[in-house]
C-alpha cells in the first residue's frame, strides 16, 4: 500500500501540505483534488521521486512499477505505434535482447536463452502487444493511417494523446495520470473512463472533470488549507460530505440557506416551462442534484453573474440551407439551424466532425459557400475559442484589459468596480496588476471568460470553455449559464456542464447537423456503434455532395477544354489543404503559454510572420480557385 505518515511538503518554499496521515490501498482509484496551487501535482511528484518531503514518511512497495504521463515529446521521428509500444520498458527489452541472441544463434547458450526469452515474451502476452497499442491508439482518436506517421508530425494535442497511450501501455502497479482528458474529445473520454475502469492497479488522478471522476473513482484526497482527506466514494460522495461538514460553521451555514433557496427558484422555473424531451428531462434532475449539493461550494472564490442583454431579437440568427468548408472540401452541408433567445443547444460529435467549423460560421468568422447566414437586428454574439486566449495581450494586465474594453463600449467605469468585477474570477490583489504572459492557462481562460461576459451579449458561441478551468470555477460558470436569459450555443467535453445548461442536443456527423432526441447517456451509445462499425469495417451508404465529381459536358469539345482545368483545381485543392494543416499546426504552437514568457523571442516573432504570410496565400489561392471553378461551370 501508500502509506503517508504525518507528510510536510513544499514547492519553492511555499508549504503546501502538512500532517498528512493516511493509506492507499492496492487496487484503489483514488481522485486527487482541491484548489489550483493546492499540491495536487506536487504530490505526484512526491510519489515519481522528483520530489522530496520536508518532514515525515511516504511510503510505497519498492518494487512497483509506476507510469505516468511525460510532460514534452521531442519531435521524434519514431513511428507513433512503436513510439507506444516503447512504454512496455520490459517488452523492449526482451526485444533487444533477442535481436542479440539471434546474432550468436548457433551458440548452445546463446539457444537456450533465446527460448527463456520467448517464454517471458509469451508470459507477458508480448506477441499481441501491438495490438494492444494498436487499440490504445484506436481509443485516443488515431487512425490506422497515424500507426506509421513520425512522432514530429503530430500537433501537441495530439502528441500529448500519444504520451498518455504510452503511460497506458506500461505493464504498471500504480499510474499517475494529471488531467488526462485536457487534450480529449468526449469520445476519448469516455473510452479511456472504461479502461481506467478495468486497470488492475492502483490509480491516482488528477481530473476537473466531475463526470469523469464519478465514473473511474473509488476514493477522494482532497487537498485544503494544507491537509489531505480522504474520502471513500466518487467526487459526488465527497461533494456531500463536505457539505455537511460545512454545514457546521455557523457562518457557512447562513451562505448556504441563501444560495439553496435561490438555487431552488431557478429550478421551479425552469421545471414549469421545460418540454418533455429527453435532454431537458435530463437537465431537470442535473438541476436538483446541483441543489443538494450547492453547500459543498459556498466558499468558491468565484462570484459571477452573465449581466442581462439590452434587447434581443427573435431569432437572434438564421442559418438556412448553409454549405460550409475549405475551398472545394466540404465540411457541413445543408444546415438549417434557427437561434432564438431561448435555445440552449449542446453540439455533439465526433473529433473531426465540424463542430468548430459550425460555430466559426454561426460566429461569421466563416462565410458559408452556399445558402444564408442571417443575423437579427439586435444579436450581440459572445463567441469564445481557445484561439482567442492568443488575443490577451502578454505584457498588459488584467485591468488594462478591462479598461481597454470598458472604452470599447463606450463606457466610463471606476477603477475600483473593475477590480471588484476580476474579483469575482479570483483575480485579487496583485493578480490584477501582473502582466496575463506569466499565467497559466486556467488563469488566461478566466479572463477570457471575464471579458467576454462583461460586453452582456444575447447569444453565447462558447467552443471548450472548460478547457484548463479547475471545479470550482466550472462550477461556478455552470450556475452563471444556467441563469442568463442569454441564448448560447455549447461545445464541450464536460458533461456535467452540457447536462446542466442545454435543454436540447444536435448532432455533428457525416457533413450533417441535426437534432439528437436522446440524452448524453444514448449519446455513449451512439458513440459505442459508432466504435464498433470502425471496427468492423463497415462504411456508412454514402452520401451525394456538391463537392463530388460533376458528369462530364455533353459537348466533346467542351469536355476536352474541362481535363486540364479540373487537374489545376484538383491541385490547388491539394495546396489549400495542405496550407490549412500549417495553418492550423501554427496556430497550435502560438497557443502555447510558453512561447509568450519572453515576448520578443525570435521564434514568436518567425511563427507570427509565418502566419500572416500563410493567411495571404490561402486567400490568393482561394480566389484562384473560385477562377477555376467558374470556368468549369461554364463547360457543363
Amino acid at each position: 500500500m501508500i502509506l503517508l505518515r504525518n507528510l510536510g511538503f513544499s514547492r519553492n518554499g511555499n508549504a503546501l501540505v502538512e500532517g498528512a496521515s493516511l493509506q492507499l490501498h492496492p487496487g484503489w482509484k483514488v481522485g486527487l483534488t482541491g484548489a489550483n496551487g493546492c499540491g495536487k501535482s506536487s504530490f505526484l511528484a512526491l510519489l515519481r521521486g522528483e520530489l522530496h518531503a520536508d518532514r515525515g514518511d511516504l511510503e510505497r512497495p519498492p518494487g512497483w512499477v509506476i507510469a505516468h504521463v511525460a510532460q514534452d515529446t521531442p519531435a521524434l521521428p519514431d513511428a507513433a505505434l512503436e513510439f507506444v509500444l516503447d512504454g512496455d520498458i520490459e517488452l523492449r527489452q526482451i526485444e533487444r535482447d533477442l535481436r542479440a541472441a539471434e546474432q550468436h544463434h548457433d551458440d548452445l547458450h546463446a539457444g537456450e536463452q533465446i527460448g527463456l526469452l520467448h517464454m517471458r515474451l509469451s508470459e507477458i502476452d508480448g506477441y499481441a502487444a501491438p495490438a494492444r497499442a494498436a487499440a490504445l491508439l484506436h481509443g485516443l482518436g488515431f487512425t490506422d493511417a497515424d500507426f506509421r506517421r513520425p512522432v514530429a508530425e503530430f500537433s501537441g494535442g495530439w502528441r500529448v494523446r500519444l504520451n498518455l497511450a504510452r503511460a497506458l501501455m506500461c505493464r504498471s502497479d500504480l499510474l499517475l495520470l494529471d488531467e488526462p482528458t485536457n487534450h480529449l474529445d468526449l469520445d476519448a473520454i469516455l473510452w479511456l473512463e472504461t479502461w481506467l475502469k478495468s486497470y488492475a492497479g492502483t490509480l491516482i488522478v488528477i481530473s476537473h472533470d466531475r463526470d469523469f471522476l464519478d465514473g473511474v473513482t473509488s476514493h477522494i484526497v482532497h487537498l485544503e488549507n494544507r491537509r489531505m482527506q480522504l474520502f471513500t466514494g466518487n467526487y459526488s460522495a465527497c461533494e456531500r460530505a463536505r457539505a455537511e461538514r460545512l454545514a457546521n460553521d455557523l457562518a457557512m451555514a447562513e451562505k448556504q440557506r441563501r444560495e439553496a433557496a435561490h438555487l431552488q427558484i431557478y429550478i421551479d422555473r425552469f421545471r414549469a416551462k421545460a418540454s418533455k424531451a429527453r435532454q431537458a428531462q435530463s437537465r431537470i434532475k442535473m438541476l436538483e442534484r446541483m441543489g443538494e449539493i450547492a453547500a459543498a461550494h459556498v466558499d468558491t472564490p468565484f462570484t459571477f453573474r452573465f449581466p442581462e442583454p439590452a434587447a434581443f431579437s427573435d431569432p437572434l440568427l438564421l442559418l438556412d440551407r448553409a454549405k460550409v468548408g475549405y475551398g472545394k472540401a466540404l465540411i457541413l452541408d445543408n444546415v438549417s439551424l434557427s437561434l432564438r433567445p431561448d435555445s440552449r443547444i449542446g453540439l455533439l460529435g465526433r473529433n473531426g466532425a465540424g463542430k468548430s467549423t459550425l460555430m466559426k460560421l454561426l460566429a461569421g468568422q466563416l462565410a458559408p459557400l452556399a445558402g444564408t447566414r442571417e443575423e437579427g437586428r439586435n444579436l450581440k454574439l459572445g463567441y469564445f475559442a481557445q484561439h482567442q486566449l492568443e488575443q490577451l495581450r502578454p505584457e498588459e494586465t488584467p485591468l488594462w484589459h478591462m479598461i481597454r474594453l470598458e472604452k470599447s463600449l463606450g463606457k466610463s467605469t471606476r477603477e475600483q468596480d473593475l477590480r471588484n468585477y476580476l474579483g469575482g474570477f479570483d483575480f485579487r490583489g496583485e493578480m490584477v496588476d501582473t502582466p496575463c504572459g506569466r499565467f497559466s492557462g486556467g488563469e488566461k481562460t478566466r479572463l477570457a471568460l471575464a471579458l467576454l461576459i462583461r460586453t452582456a451579449p444575447n447569444l453565447l458561441l462558447l467552443d471548450e470553455p472548460t478547457n484548463h478551468l479547475d471545479l470550482e470555477m466550472r462550477e461556478a460558470l455552470t450556475l452563471a449559464l444556467q441563469e442568463t436569459e442569454a441564448g448560447m450555443v455549447l461545445v464541450s467535453h464536460d458533461r456535467h456542464l452540457l447536462r446542466a445548461t442545454c435543454d436540447e442536443l444536435w448532432l455533428v456527423a457525416d457533413g450533417r447537423v441535426v437534432p439528437f432526441s436522446g440524452d448524453l447517456d444514448d449519446y455513449a451509445g451512439w458513440l459505442a456503434e459508432q466504435r464498433a462499425a470502425d471496427k468492423s469495417g463497415a462504411k456508412p451508404a454514402p452520401r451525394a455532395a456538391s463537392g463530388e465529381a460533376v458528369a462530364s459536358p455533353k459537348n466533346p469539345a467542351l469536355a476536352t477544354r474541362r481535363p486540364p482545368l479540373q487537374k489545376d483545381l484538383d491541385k490547388l485543392e491539394a495546396q489549400l489543404a495542405e496550407g490549412q494543416a500549417e495553418l492550423e499546426s501554427l496556430a497550435t504552437r502560438l497557443a502555447d503559454p510558453a512561447l509568450y514568457v519572453t515576448p520578443d523571442s525570435p521564434l514568436l516573432h518567425t511563427l507570427s510572420q509565418r502566419q500572416a504570410q500563410l493567411a495571404a496565400q490561402l486567400a490568393e489561392a482561394e480566389t484562384c480557385w473560385l477562377a477555376l471553378v467558374e470556368q468549369i461551370e461554364t463547360l457543363e
